[in-house]
């Protein structure tokens, strides 16, 4: 035997007997007010959030993104849009969009973030556009990512890309300076419908 060998089968022989897990009791984080915590976190994050009460979505882009002159958006409702993302065989034409309006899925209020799910030809939207405002049904605000995750709408398997976005993108450097849009959108909006 070589002394590899040996000192393999010493580590083999060494091994601790097989202990039990320790009990797992998890109660779930629970908001009385899920859509106002939402709110507070996409905040935290950043990001804003508007209960639309019923305006039409043309008059919140209009109120809230006034110098928009290049929206991109496929949603029947946005009359406002001057770009379908669909339409173009270029993902880079979607890359100087003022903003881009998308619908999302499902809200988190531990943690402000939005499922978005791909329903669109190029994903560079939600990243490329200046701005993006991502529509939400008020009813589709959960609690937490575990009862994200447990949702139907994430669960659906019939589609190519997903992801969570919590406010815009940022990134910091180690002399403390945050830059938003760096890797993404310099502005969000969640309307929650």
């Amino acid at each position: 035997m070589t002394t590899k060998e040996r000192i393999l089968r010493r580590i083999a022989d060494a091994r601790m007997p097989a202990e039990a897990y320790p009990a797992f009791d998890f109660t779930p984080q629970r908001f009385e007010d899920r859509t106002a915590e939402f709110i507070r976190q996409t905040e935290a994050a950043g990001g804003r959030a508007v209960l639309a009460d019923g305006a039409p979505l043309d008059e919140l882009i209009r109120q809230l993104y006034p110098d928009a002159r290049r929206i991109a958006s496929r949603l029947a409702e946005v009359k406002s849009a001057t770009i379908d993302p669909d339409a173009t065989d270029d993902a880079r034409t979607l890359c100087d969009v003022d903003l881009g309006v998308v619908e999302g899925l499902l809200a988190v209020a531990e943690n402000g973030a939005v499922w978005i799910r791909q329903n669109i030809r190029h994903k560079a939207l939600y990243f490329g556009a200046t701005a993006l405002l991502i529509v939400v049904p008020r009813e589709a605000v959960v609690d937490t990512m575990l009862d994200a995750v447990g949702h139907p709408a994430f669960a659906d398997a019939d589609f190519d890309y997903g992801c969570f976005m919590s406010g815009p993108s940022k990134t910091a450097d180690i002399e403390q300076a945050l830059v938003f849009g760096a890797h993404g959108p310099i502005s969000t909006t969640v309307v929650l419908r």
